[in-house]
């Protein structure tokens, strides 16, 4: 279950009365300190570490929206430069994921109160207030309080005003692509490829973070992913090429079972995160830096090969959470085309009998069943996993080579 941690702000201290004016004759009495209202040192720096939570996330999230930076680049070192430790840093990055994925929501929410448009700043604290009030459960009062204090001076009069609205406001949706906060083309793809109900409870479900699942061997793995390894059933001694590799635990997955992997990627910098990778859960794996297309090694060789194509990456948007909003409409025919050379290329790799994986993490028709058309090999069932609580999206299916002779079906 994901467990949301938050910071709660304590009230406003009371700072007691201005200094005694001296009266007639009588002896002025001493300036009293600034009374506490009770708080202890600790509760103090509760209150502090609350605020510097909200700063850090609205300077994320003018970043991510005013100069369109990517969201998981931008995060990590503005919580390294920050004093922030622990259930703080984790705060952060709920507050800055949550409200990027919920943006169209939050908007919706917010724009029935401000008569004009308003800067990157301002709307990052109006989101950030908005989405702890709604989609966090912080009570109200903290989360404008401490969303106001992390605002700039000039804006806060307006941040308080329009949070204090918004707390207020009844939930009146126009549509499930605002509710869910999805721009309207992927309610409406998804919504044809895999029926109405099923899409909206997959996107439902992506809208909640991501867990952590890790392997025996320590590396950090999706259930999906784990999955595809484990349909392809590799064995030991045998030769198995991952094509587009990058970042490499499916790699390592598959070299856990003694068989000769050999991984590439197109690109040199993801080509050696697979090494590094590989090291670092001490794999043996051999990578290189290729095009799938024209992968360098002889054809028919391969035992068994592993096209994870790229993808439009619908079936995983809860690990990014500014996806959404940067994938285009026609993003599935064009990777779609993509996906078809690939296929092909690596069918020409797999030895006769030998066995062909098809993966993506998305679910859209244009990339999973559309693109093995390509391929009239025997296969088996596609195997289709919704997104949930626990895993992302993922579309595979496995074929195999017909022996020489063996009429393909």
């Amino acid at each position: 279950m994901n467990v949301r941690t938050i910071a709660v702000p304590e009230p406003k201290q009371y700072q007691g009365k201005p200094e005694n004016q001296v009266v007639g004759r009588a002896k002025p009495k001493k300036p009293k300190k600034p009374k506490t209202g009770g708080k202890s040192a600790g509760a103090l720096r509760r209150t502090a570490e609350g605020l510097d939570s909200r700063r850090v996330a609205i300077k994320a999230l003018e970043r991510i929206t005013g100069a369109g930076s990517f969201a998981n680049l931008v995060l990590g070192p503005l919580l390294d430069r920050s004093s922030l430790e622990g259930r703080d840093r984790a705060l952060v990055t709920e507050m800055v994921y949550g409200t990027t994925r919920m943006q169209r929501a939050l908007d919706h929410l917010i724009d029935q109160f401000l008569l004009d448009e308003v800067d990157h700043h301002t709307r990052s604290a109006l989101r950030l207030g908005t989405y702890q009030i709604h989609f966090m459960n912080v009570p109200t009062f903290a989360a404008v309080d401490a969303t106001v204090g992390a605002s700039k001076k000039r804006v806060r009069g307006l941040v308080n005003a329009v949070l204090r609205k918004v707390a207020d406001a009844p939930h009146d949706w126009p549509s499930d692509a605002v509710r869910l906060s999805y721009p309207d083309w992927i309610v409406d793809r998804l919504s044809a490829d895999l029926g109405r109900t099923a899409a909206l409870e997959a996107l439902e479900a992506m809208n909640e973070a991501a867990i952590t699942t890790t392997r025996d061997d320590g590396y950090v793995q999706d259930p999906a992913s784990q999955e595809v390894v484990a349909l392809l059933e590799a064995q030991p001694g045998e030769l198995i090429l991952d094509l587009c590799a990058a970042p490499g635990g499916k790699a390592t997955g598959l070299a856990a079972s003694g068989a000769f992997v050999v991984a590439g990627d197109l690109h040199a910098k993801r080509a050696r995160l697979v090494r590094r990778n590989a090291t670092s859960t001490g794999s043996v794996v051999a990578v290189l830096a290729a095009d799938a297309r024209s992968f360098p090694v002889r054809e028919d060789c391969a035992d068994a090969v592993l096209l994870d194509a790229p993808c439009s990456g619908l079936g995983s948007l809860r690990r990014r959470a500014d996806a959404r909003w940067r994938i285009d409409p026609d993003a599935p025919v064009r990777l779609g085309a993509i996906q078809r050379e690939l296929l092909l290329a690596a069918a020409a790799l797999v030895k006769p009998g030998g066995r062909l994986m098809y993966s993506v993490c998305t679910l859209t028709t244009a990339e999973t069943t559309d693109v093995i058309k390509a391929l009239d090999w025997p296969a088996s069932a596609p195997v289709v996993r919704l997104p949930s609580t626990d895993s992302d999206g993922m579309w595979s299916q496995m074929f195999t080579r017909p022996q020489a002779g063996q009429r393909a079906v």
